[in-house]
């Protein structure tokens, strides 16, 4: 299982939108079009960081590549 991380981008600590926890696991995903799935080029596409939330698992979805990730201890 992936490890707790805590996340900010710039000077902003991020939390979940839902239930405001601060600690996610990272995930990339990615950001599929139907153009590009019809070409059989699915690999192609842009991908995400996604965040789930460590507490209520909402996933949160950041192309931003500016966001830092830190190790956290649960």
């Amino acid at each position: 299982m992936a490890k707790p991380v805590h996340a900010a981008l710039g000077e902003v600590w991020l939390t979940c939108q839902v239930c405001q926890g601060d600690l996610f696991r990272e995930r990339e995903v990615l950001l599929n079009s139907t153009g590009m799935e019809f070409m059989k080029l699915a690999w192609a596409n842009e991908s995400a960081t996604g965040l789930i939330c460590w507490q209520c698992g909402y996933v949160h979805l950041f192309v931003n590549k500016d966001i830092k990730l830190y190790r956290a201890d649960k």
